[in-house]
């Protein structure tokens, strides 16, 4: 985390370069890309607004960052993919070690969570010029995990019998791989709110810098189109798997408790996670929803998911309540 935010603010086109800049040097450098002259606002992204797929934007084109703070982005990278495999093994170890699948209560299944969230930002910056933005992705990873070590821990051990059934394969890695993308793509949508409201601004003559705007970090990301058409894709692909989760979970409640459905507190959640982002979906596919109001949907979305996995399992009983603590 800290590899990356070190490439972001140091980068020579990161935060602090940008802030530095004169109006001249920031001339000079859309010039030197090919971009239009004048004083128009620079951020890693090239000019404001610029369409994905052009410039530097989320969409692909030159890297990002250059100079001595990139080693630090390569560090960052290579940091978390040791990280990822090191959790790989630790979850690997916990299954040998009770003799089962190791995603059986709240600390193994958020584990499993942020390994999937960490795989799948690695995946988007090796293919799109994002990386310094990981620390974006790495600062809910940290906090989960942090969590996850100091209060959800449990040690290894056999399943409860409700839970030993070959549908814990299938139900649960599905549900926790999705929480995984979704993670990563509400870190994008909310990046995408930023820089959406930082081009708001700009578009209507106000400051771009006031208490409102949060650090004025928005100025600093890639074109809102490109991390907005980022975000829609993880979650395209993050809801399939959700809604077969869903699935999985009832025929194995059927199962073990005679009935498809009973609007348990943990079902009755996920099924309003589904609907969220089921229309979070159609909104962006929606004309005027298109764009922010979607990417506020979608970060409903996420808040839905966080209230399931703690809120549920810490606040509420129910037949779901296998955390293990």
């Amino acid at each position: 985390m800290f590899g990356y935010a070190i490439e972001f603010a140091f980068g020579r086109r990161g935060l602090v370069a940008a802030r530095a800049a004169t109006p001249a040097q920031r001339t000079r450098v859309l010039v030197g890309a090919g971009g239009p002259s004048g004083d128009a606002p620079v951020s890693p992204a090239g000019p404001v607004g610029a369409a994905a797929g052009t410039g530097t934007g989320a969409g692909g084109g030159a890297p990002i960052t250059g100079g001595r703070a990139a080693w630090f982005g390569r560090f960052a990278v290579a940091a978390a993919v040791l990280g990822a495999l090191a959790q790989i093994g630790c979850l690997a170890a916990r299954g040998i070690a009770a003799g089962r699948v190791p995603w059986g209560n709240m600390y193994e299944f958020v584990s499993v969570a942020c390994v999937v969230g960490t795989i799948t930002w690695l995946v988007v910056s090796a293919r799109r010029p994002v990386r310094y933005l990981g620390m974006f992705v790495m600062l809910p990873v940290v906090l989960l995990l942090g969590l996850a070590g100091t209060v959800l821990y449990v040690d290894a051990g056999p399943l409860m019998p409700a839970l030993n059934s070959y549908w814990l394969w299938i139900h649960v890695s599905a549900a926790s791989i999705s929480v995984g993308i979704y993670l990563t793509a509400g870190v994008i949508a909310i990046l995408y709110l930023l820089r959406e409201g930082y081009d708001r601004r700009i578009a209507a003559g106000r400051p771009a810098k006031s208490p409102g705007f949060p650090f004025g970090v928005g100025r600093h990301l890639p074109a809102a189109d490109g991390l907005e058409r980022l975000s829609f894709r993880l979650h395209a692909f993050g809801f399939p798997i959700w809604t077969f989760a869903i699935i999985c979970g009832a025929i194995w409640a059927e199962a073990a408790w005679s009935r498809y459905w009973g609007w348990d507190p943990k079902e009755t959640w996920a099924f309003i996670s589904w609907v969220v982002y089921a229309a979070y979906l159609h909104a962006r596919a929606t004309t005027g929803w298109r764009g922010r109001r979607a990417a506020l949907i979608a970060v409903l979305g996420f808040i839905t998911m966080m209230i399931n996995l703690y809120v549920i399992n810490f606040a509420v009983s129910g037949l779901h309540s296998y955390s293990g603590l």
